[in-house]
């Protein structure tokens, strides 16, 4: 069935309601996932509605939490985002990261207690449309073991860096995870029955496997080796440690009902480049130039500004709407 995108936003907040959100629970991840669908991030769409409802009924979630924000420290935000989902929890900190940032010229936010995001560069890119340069970084449960061992240590853990463009626009959005592909990538193939490309996960054994459901057992691959896991086990002390956060290695499952809440974080940063030195926008433009002028070439985050731009509705396979009218 086709859906308009307010379409997708309406249902995603009826279904949010009904299975226990309150409306400021569930209205900014109705509209997180109406983003995700704009921009053809469908993993992160009306995909994981199911989830998130399922995880209300269960209590992984709890959808009437109050987010608890304060500011012990001019350049530092704090929110206790209460186990609810992390979208309203953001929303209520940001106000105060980005006037913290203004006033200090840097600042940063940390959120614990929160639970998956969504789009992690949507996030920074809302800090970048204020005129901020965004640096976010989040974690998530286990799924990728240190080089050379076996054992899930830190989450697929992304981060996602937003920088200001014209016209309250993020001149670019470079949103990566710590694995060679996110792992809702993983769970979509699942859910669909289709393999995966080698190279995308180990099995419980350590073997390279194609099979989705084995890759879910087993272990994620870090992208570029070492240096992936690097990257996922900075946003591990950033948005778990410094948060005070549980590890990725306690974290229960994004998916299914098994373990409470996931009581995972969030750090984001927010920096005025007006603090810092003359001249950013015009070095920015330079930087994009020099990029987009190479035939084949492309700025990160092009293909889903793209996408954001023309899409005005979605096709929703039937068997997952029909999952989602079941709620």
């Amino acid at each position: 069935m086709r859906l308009t995108l307010e379409e997708v936003e309406d249902l995603a907040r009826t279904t949010l309601r009904r299975a226990g959100a309150s409306e400021e629970q569930a209205g900014p991840v109705a509209r997180s996932l109406r983003r995700a669908e704009a921009e053809g991030i469908r993993s992160h769409g009306l995909l994981y509605l199911p989830v998130y409802a399922g995880h209300l009924r269960c209590r992984k979630v709890q959808g009437q939490a109050v987010p608890q924000v304060a500011q012990p420290r001019p350049g530092a935000v704090v929110v206790d985002a209460a186990h609810g989902f992390a979208h309203p929890a953001i929303a209520a900190g940001l106000p105060l990261l980005l006037q913290a940032a203004r006033d200090c010229g840097i600042a940063a936010m940390t959120l614990r207690r929160s639970y998956n995001c969504g789009v992690l560069g949507h996030h920074a890119a809302d800090i970048a449309a204020e005129g901020l340069i965004g640096l976010c970084f989040t974690h998530a449960p286990a799924s990728i073991a240190p080089p050379g061992g076996r054992v899930p240590v830190i989450g697929t853990n992304p981060f996602a860096l937003a920088v200001p463009g014209e016209g309250g626009t993020a001149a670019f959005v470079l949103d990566q995870s710590a694995s060679v592909v996110a792992k809702s990538e993983i769970l979509l193939r699942a859910r669909r029955g289709e393999p995966i490309p080698e190279g995308w996960a180990l099995d419980g054994a350590g073997r390279p496997t194609t099979d989705p459901a084995q890759g879910l057992k087993g272990s994620m691959l870090p992208a570029g080796g070492a240096k992936g896991f690097g990257v996922g086990l900075l946003a591990e002390v950033l948005a778990s440690a410094l948060a005070g956060a549980v590890s990725s290695r306690e974290a229960s499952p994004f998916s299914g009902p098994d373990g409470g809440p996931p009581g995972t974080g969030q750090c984001f940063l927010a920096l005025d480049p007006a603090a810092f030195a003359p001249g950013f926008a015009e070095r920015i433009a330079g930087l994009r130039a020099a990029i987009e002028g190479q035939v084949g070439a492309r700025l990160p985050g092009s293909r889903r500004r793209k996408a954001r731009a023309t899409t005005t509705a979605v096709e929703v396979p039937e068997d997952l709407l029909q999952q989602i009218q079941e709620i």
